[in-house]
């Protein structure tokens, strides 16, 4: 009986063992929302778990409101270096926080703080022997009234785009496949991305709400689909075992 009950925590710790961690470090649109059943607004980074086998476990740390500067001196990026092992993925996506010149507890400047911050998030994951994988921003439903999507996010998505060339970490231009997104649903229906409703017409909002930022569930399963098929055209030997965990 001993050697059996030894023998099924053996086979447990090594199936544990064999569970390849991918933490998820950003902001609020990527991050998990309370109330999930309920509340119509969703993290992208919230949905992607179904997109890979059991072997893949998604630790979805982003966070609400959260900048590189916040997210590190809040010792949020501590706690999750301190748990990272060899073979674990951070994937990384910051830049509409970074932005808020107005609010010096958050505000980096995108060619210096912003950029040593990323550059911080891919030597420590490297470090410990994970793999960093940089994400540019989400697009905003930022449609003009000619039906022209604008680019909101500055310089941030191209110092992503440099720390990653310079750094040889996998990338993926999420800003780009966004604007593709958002254009093929166009001005109008491109609000179903998002979070568009009238007083009454969802009852965790009792106010008219028009939200071009944040996601749906549409939205965010939407871009973790369009995530995880960059994943999988990511040429890297390092995202290999990450490429088997996809359904």
């Amino acid at each position: 009986m001993k050697k059996y009950i030894l023998l099924t925590l053996l086979i447990t710790t090594v199936s544990f063992a064999q569970k390849t961690a991918v933490y998820c470090i950003g902001d609020s649109t990527m991050a998990n929302k309370k109330d999930p059943d309920r509340n119509p607004e969703h993290g992208w980074a919230q949905v992607l778990q179904p997109f890979f086998n059991d072997n893949i476990v998604v630790i979805n740390k982003a966070v609400n409101g959260r900048s590189t500067k916040s997210f590190i001196n809040e010792k949020r990026w501590d706690s999750i270096y301190k748990k990272l092992k060899k073979g674990d993925y951070v994937l990384i996506e910051f830049g509409h926080n970074d932005e808020k010149i107005e609010d010096s507890t958050r505000y980096t400047n995108p060619h210096t703080s912003y950029r040593y911050n990323l550059i911080r998030f891919v030597k420590e994951s490297r470090e410990k022997g994970a793999i960093p994988i940089l994400l540019t921003s989400i697009a905003r439903r930022n449609f003009n009234e000619k039906g022209v999507l604008v680019p909101t996010h500055g310089d941030y998505p191209f110092e992503t785009r440099l720390v990653a060339q310079e750094y040889k970490v996998p990338f993926i231009d999420l800003e780009y496949y966004t604007e593709l997104l958002e254009q093929s649903y166009g001005p109008e229906r491109s609000k179903q991305l998002h979070l568009h409703y009238k007083a009454g017409e969802n009852p965790y909002y009792d106010k008219d709400k028009a939200d071009d930022t944040h996601l749906s569930l549409k939205g965010a399963t939407a871009i973790a689909q369009i995530a995880v098929e960059q994943i999988r055209l990511l040429n890297d030997s390092s995202i290999d075992k990450l490429k088997k965990g996809i359904k």
